[in-house]
């Protein structure tokens, strides 16, 4: 066997041991509470690992939002129409925060759906509720322009409003084994 060949086959090697434990996640059902008393074991408790899982969905649910609020808010879309298009677009990239990494480590698409479709569906949809409410109510979707500081406003409220309300519903996901924390 050649130095190239040899380095393929270690690199094939380190991405499927890097790997493993997110596709085990996948076939064992029990694999993500496993993965949650190891999280532990190395120091990180539950509440720590919620609160990574809701940062991570708050990630991908602040960039869709954004970007929808923005489209929404330049093109005058209206209040209704703008928060429509921001949690469609916060589905779609808290979706590929999720896909991604899991589809990298050699998931198909409907494997990595399969794996986060449920957790990842509900934290979304808790968030995107709140995260809406809140810039409603501030009027961050009803001003004229994105450079308005009410629409900042609105924005931060959102993510503090989508934080709160998504972080006990995860605590309780991922304490039951519906959500995976697999990022």
């Amino acid at each position: 066997m050649d130095v190239r060949s040899k380095a393929v086959q270690s690199h094939k090697m380190d991405s499927h041991d890097t790997h493993s434990e997110i596709l085990q996640q996948a076939d064992n059902p029990n694999a993500g509470h496993a993965h949650a008393h190891q999280a532990h074991a190395r120091g990180g408790s539950h509440r720590e690992l919620t609160t990574s899982a809701t940062f991570h969905c708050l990630t991908g649910c602040a960039i869709g939002e954004l970007v929808g609020l923005a489209v929404g808010v330049t093109l005058g879309l209206g209040a209704w129409t703008t928060m429509a298009l921001a949690t469609v677009l916060g589905f779609a990239s808290g979706y590929s925060l999720s896909l991604i990494p899991l589809m990298r480590a050699g998931m198909g698409l409907a494997a990595a759906f399969k794996t986060i479709w449920v957790g990842e569906t509900i934290s979304i949809a808790v968030m995107e509720f709140a995260m809406n409410f809140a810039d409603y109510h501030v009027g961050g979707v009803t001003v004229a322009s994105i450079l308005a500081p009410r629409f900042w406003l609105g924005y931060a409220a959102a993510l503090v409003a989508g934080f709160v309300a998504a972080w006990p519903v995860n605590w309780w996901m991922l304490k039951r084994n519906l959500k995976k924390q697999c990022h």
